[in-house]
């Protein structure tokens, strides 16, 4: 491969797709008044995108599948033209905060907040404790994905609040009484709602 496309985007030959992605989408919004740099990046990931499809083709790499490349059109049947309908836009703000997740990404967090889910419910007057470590934790696997430590907290706060919020309010309208819960229990139920929306946040979001 060309060691120069990689240093143009600050990384090296061993970087994931993602990692390519990542480093492209940083720069572009680096160097937003220099169009020659801008050429430049968007020049370097074209060519390494077409080094690993040739290595794909060559059976040296593995693409993940959700990447499509042209050579997948050719696999087709081409006895009946094929109508190509616009493909619906995701808004750009949404595109920046939503994550296509790996397996890792959604294994890792769930253990986690299932570890915790479970400290909440079997250990009496935990649950603020297991939710300070929930936040903590979504602080973590946020910052790991994009190294934005403030963005993170800013998310994991938010998903904190409305966790709590909406475990308050299920409560209220079901009613404590009809649950038959202790005051420890429902506290739990509150803390696990909130953990499920932490994980999510955790992983589905960057």
């Amino acid at each position: 491969m060309n060691e120069s496309n990689y240093k143009t985007l600050g990384l090296d030959e061993s970087s994931s797709f993602e990692e390519v992605q990542v480093a492209r989408k940083r720069l572009l919004e680096e160097c937003n008044s220099d169009p020659q740099q801008k050429e430049a990046i968007e020049a370097a990931y074209d060519a390494i995108l077409m080094e690993r499809l040739r290595m794909r083709q060559e059976g040296k790499i593995k693409v993940p599948d959700r990447i499509r490349f042209a050579e997948k059109t050719s696999e087709s049947s081409t006895s009946a033209p094929r109508v190509s309908l616009p493909a619906p836009q995701t808004p750009g703000w949404l595109q920046d905060w939503l994550d296509t997740p790996s397996r890792d990404d959604i294994l890792w967090p769930s253990v986690v907040f299932l570890a915790l889910a479970a400290l909440a419910w079997f250990t009496v007057n935990s649950s603020a404790t297991a939710l300070g470590f929930s936040v903590a934790a979504t602080i973590f696997f946020l910052n790991r994905k994009e190294h934005k430590f403030w963005r993170s907290f800013a998310f994991a706060a938010g998903g904190l609040l409305i966790g709590v919020l909406l475990g308050l309010l299920a409560i209220s309208l079901v009613g404590q009484q009809s649950l038959g819960l202790s005051p420890e229990r429902v506290n739990a139920l509150v803390a696990i709602v909130t953990m499920t929306l932490l994980w999510f946040v955790s992983s589905f979001l960057r």
